[in-house]
């Protein structure tokens, strides 16, 4: 197998961080380029259950906020010596996650899992598992024992 291009999805919690040292490594260790990916979502002007509604502008400060944190993560693998791009994206966090993959070309994603299991896995699903039964390209796990 060939890598030249890794995406790493990061939700910058433990379990993404894990996931980004992991693909530093194998980057290093083929030569390869790391893509860090971050997708938001927030519906805009959704009433609430208390005629609560979400202001427009949140939307441009959450994309603000996880573009200058991209930026940093970019940074932080540059400076480990692997070419290190960013990019964030809106949408269904899966969904974007495959798409991205495609767009780049990528022949490995590198991701966190929570590990979710019981109850709360059948009824939300897991973005891991949607992402392996989607991707085009070999898909790692990554768990973060110590994790949050």
């Amino acid at each position: 197998m060939k890598i030249q291009k890794i995406l790493v999805p990061v939700d910058f919690s433990s379990h993404s961080t894990k996931a980004v040292e992991t693909a530093v490594e194998f980057a290093k260790a083929f030569s390869a380029e790391v893509h860090l990916l971050h997708a938001y979502s927030l519906p805009v002007g959704v009433v609430g259950p208390y005629d609560y509604q979400i202001p427009a502008n949140i939307l441009g400060e959450m994309r603000d906020s996880a573009a200058r944190r991209i930026d940093e993560e970019v940074k932080k693998v540059s400076d480990l010596g692997v070419t290190a791009s960013g990019m964030i994206t809106e949408g269904v966090p899966a969904q974007a996650i495959v798409d991205a993959a495609e767009q780049i070309g990528a022949d490995l994603i590198v991701m966190g899992t929570r590990g979710l299991t019981g109850l709360k896995h059948v009824v939300l699903g897991s973005v891991a598992e949607r992402t392996i039964r989607h991707a085009s390209c070999a898909v790692l796990t990554v768990q973060d024992p110590d994790g949050d």
